[in-house]
Formats: C-alpha cells, sequence, structure tokens
C-alpha cells in the first residue's frame, strides 16, 4: 500500500477517535449538572425532613404534657367529688344535730310548762309537806341538768356548722383550682392544635417534595440512560476500531470510561427501583418469610455453584406484609450475607426470628467482612459504603431501599457488626401500639 495513502487512513482514524473523545466528554459534562440538579433536590428534601422531624418531637413533648395535665384534672375532680360527698355529710349530720335541739328545746318547754304547775302545787303545800320542797327542788335541778343538755348540743350544733362552712371553702378552692387547670388546658388545646396544624403543613409540604424528587429522579433516570449508552457504545467503538492507532495509556483510559458508565448505568438501575418502592401500591398479606428466604438463597445458589455455604432457615416465619416488597427486602439483606462472606470458607448465613417480646424481632446474620460500629448510621444512607468497589462491589443504594420497605410496613431496621467477625441486620414490620 502507498504511504501516502496509509498516512491519510491514521489520520481519519485519528479525527474519528478526536471526534468520539468529543462527543463522550460532552456527554459526561451534562451528566454532571444533571447530577449536581439532583443533589441540590436530595438535599433540599432532607432539609425538610429535619423540620418535620423537629415538629414532630414538638408534639411529642405536648403530648405529654397534656397528658400530665389531664392526669391532675382526674385527680382534683376526684378530690372535688370527695369534698362534695363530705359537705352531703355534714349537712346532714347538721340537719340531725338541729333536729335534735328542737326535739330538746320542746322539751325543755314542756318540762318548764310542768315546774310552773308543780311550782304552784307546791306553793300551796309548802308549808305543810316538807318532802314537797325537796321533791321540788329535786324537779329543778333536774329541769337546769336538761337546760344545761340543751347549751351543750347547741354548742355541738355551731361546731358543725363551722366544721360545713370550712367544708364548703376546700370545695370552692378545689373549683376554682379545677377552672385554673381548665384555661390551661384550654391553653395546651390551642398550642397543639397550632402545632399539629405546623406537622400537616410540613407533612404536606414534605409529602410533595417527595414526589417531586420521586419524579425528577425517575425523569433524569431515564434521561441519563441515553447518555451513558453513548459513552459506553462509543468508549467500545474506539476500542474495537481504533486500538492500535491508540497509546496503551488511551486505551487504558477508554477501559476506564466504560467502568464508570456500566456502574453509572447499574447505579440508575438502583435509583429506579426505589422510585419504584416508593411509589408502588402496597397490598399486604399473609406472607411465609421463609419460603421467601429460601427462594433468594436458591437463586444465589445457582448463580454461584462454587461457594460452599452453611444456610440456616427455619420452615416457616408468617407474617403480615406485601409480598413483593418483603422479597425484595431478602434479596438485598440475603444478597448482602452472600457478598460479604465470599472470602469465608465456610461461609455461614442464618435467617430466623427472636419471639421474645414485642414486636416480634427478624435477623440475618452472617460471619463475614463485617463493619466498625462507629459507621454504623452511614448504613442505610443513599451512595454510602463502607468498603470499597474494589473489594466488593455495590452501589449503595440496596440498604437505604431495605429501610424504606421496612417503613412502610411500620417497622424499624438496624444492625450490629464487628470487622473480620460478621455482621448482623434487624428488623420489626410492625411496631407493637
Amino acid at each position: 500500500m502507498h504511504p501516502n495513502i496509509e498516512s491519510a487512513d491514521t489520520d481519519g482514524a485519528l479525527a474519528d477517535a478526536h471526534e468520539h473523545s468529543t462527543a463522550i466528554l460532552d456527554i459526561l459534562d451534562d451528566f454532571a449538572a444533571r447530577a449536581t440538579g439532583l443533589d441540590a433536590t436530595q438535599r433540599a428534601v432532607m432539609n425538610i425532613l429535619d423540620d418535620f422531624d423537629v415538629e414532630r418531637r414538638k408534639v411529642e413533648v405536648v403530648n405529654e404534657e397534656l397528658r400530665g395535665q389531664i392526669v391532675e384534672r382526674i385527680r382534683v375532680e376526684e378530690t372535688l367529688r370527695s369534698a362534695s360527698i363530705a359537705a352531703e355529710a355534714a349537712g346532714a349530720r347538721i340537719d340531725a344535730a338541729q333536729r335534735a335541739v328542737l326535739n330538746i328545746l320542746d322539751d325543755a318547754t314542756t318540762e318548764t310548762l310542768r315546774l310552773n304547775d308543780t311550782q304552784r302545787a307546791i306553793l300551796n303545800i309548802l308549808d305543810d309537806d316538807e318532802g314537797e320542797r325537796q321533791q321540788f327542788a329535786s324537779t329543778q335541778k333536774a329541769i337546769l341538768n336538761i337546760l344545761d343538755d340543751s347549751a351543750d348540743e347547741k354548742s355541738q350544733s355551731k361546731d358543725l356548722q363551722l366544721a360545713a362552712l370550712n367544708i364548703l371553702d376546700d370545695v370552692e378552692i378545689e373549683r376554682q383550682k379545677v377552672e385554673y387547670m381548665n384555661g390551661e388546658l384550654r391553653e395546651q388545646i390551642v398550642e397543639r392544635t397550632r402545632v399539629e396544624e405546623a406537622l400537616r403543613r410540613a407533612s404536606a409540604a414534605t409529602e410533595a417534595a417527595n414526589r417531586e424528587l420521586e419524579a425528577f429522579s425517575y425523569s433524569v433516570a431515564h434521561d441519563l440512560r441515553a447518555p451513558l449508552r453513548s459513552i459506553d457504545g462509543f468508549s467500545q467503538a474506539l476500542l474495537e476500531d481504533c486500538a492500535e492507532q491508540l497509546p496503551q495509556e488511551g486505551v487504558t483510559y477508554l477501559g476506564f470510561v466504560r467502568e464508570s458508565a456500566q456502574h453509572m448505568a447499574q447505579l440508575i438501575d438502583d435509583l429506579l427501583s426505589m422510585s419504584r418502592v416508593a411509589r408502588s401500591e402496597f397490598n399486604r398479606s399473609t406472607v411465609n418469610l421463609a419460603a421467601v428466604a429460601r427462594h433468594v438463597v436458591t437463586r444465589l445458589m445457582r448463580d454461584h455453584p462454587d461457594r460452599s455455604v452453611e444456610l440456616i432457615i427455619p420452615q416457616e416465619i408468617m407474617v403480615a406484609g406485601d409480598a413483593r416488597l418483603l422479597e425484595l427486602a431478602l434479596e438485598n439483606l440475603l444478597g448482602n450475607a452472600w457478598k460479604f462472606t465470599r472470602k469465608r470458607t465456610p461461609a455461614h448465613i442464618e435467617f430466623g426470628e427472636m419471639p421474645d417480646g414485642l414486636p416480634t424481632v427478624y435477623f440475618v446474620r452472617d460471619n463475614g467482612a463485617g463493619f466498625n460500629m462507629a459507621f454504623a448510621g452511614k448504613l442505610f444512607a443513599v451512595f454510602q459504603r463502607l468498603h470499597t468497589v474494589t473489594e466488593f462491589e455495590g452501589t449503595g443504594i440496596g440498604l437505604a431501599n431495605v429501610e424504606r420497605i421496612i417503613h412502610r410496613h411500620g417497622g424499624r431496621i438496624w444492625a450490629e457488626g464487628e470487622v473480620d467477625r460478621g455482621a448482623t441486620f434487624y428488623f420489626t414490620l410492625e411496631e407493637a401500639a
């Protein structure tokens, strides 16, 4: 072949390579701009979620104060009822004492009349009968005793009246306390209504932001797929068509570009999966979690027939939940256990439940790479990884997806681990009422 023709072909190939590289750089710039917009939206949503959590804690404090106020009000009302009963009993005793005094006074009047009659009779026979005079003196003494008893009854009646007045004063004081407590309760109710309204608005804003973020993530993910396919395709074309004209360093760089594009494609797929979890309909039914776990492990064993793994899964663990979402959660948890135990021989993976106490706690345990508990708070955050990609593959979205699924079931999830000693992930599906 003529040297000029060979040079022209080489220049053309280099020009094509330059055009492919320029297209890849333009696509990467566009992708970076889109990713920056997504990060800003995610930070805005996290701020709204923080505000929502602050308002929720305020409501919990107000509820606790209201419960204390209600208990105090019940105690005061019980005291007021007891005081009212005591006042009624004291009134009854006063009425009885007054009737007794009236009876005594009636008796005293009768005795006075009888005394007058006796005195007249005695005066008629006084000169002749000394014994009658003595009887008269005795009668007078008896009358005086009766009058003294009447005075004592009057004194007791006054004491009872004073006691009744004191009880009525106490009742009035307790009534004023109840009115004061009612006023405070009304203020608390007004404050609680205000906080609940603020919480409702914050919740509505959070839901709207979540919907917007999910729609944005879904749209961005779909929009990014085409540029990523172009990056991967052009890179592959360069490697296949122009590898001989490129230096070894250029071939290596193109390999890095393809790996990054494929990793980003996996990230996009995981983001779409997380978006579908949040937007999907929740269908509650009875699910045998043990059967789901065995199904997941069977697929893992089929895909990795060279692995030696000791598995412990009970025959039956019945729960109420969404079968599809629960299977996705176990795929992530058991898949992680499978992945992080691949350097162990033999590997050990266990799925089970801890039935003591409410709610029931379920767990996935392994003897794999484990993790440092100082970084446990990062486990369920999106894109957070405690191991490098060179050690263990992954995108950092799986556990965030699991947390969303568990929260949709009204439960919670947490983890314990130790470096090179394995990890255990615990979760509940519905907190006890």
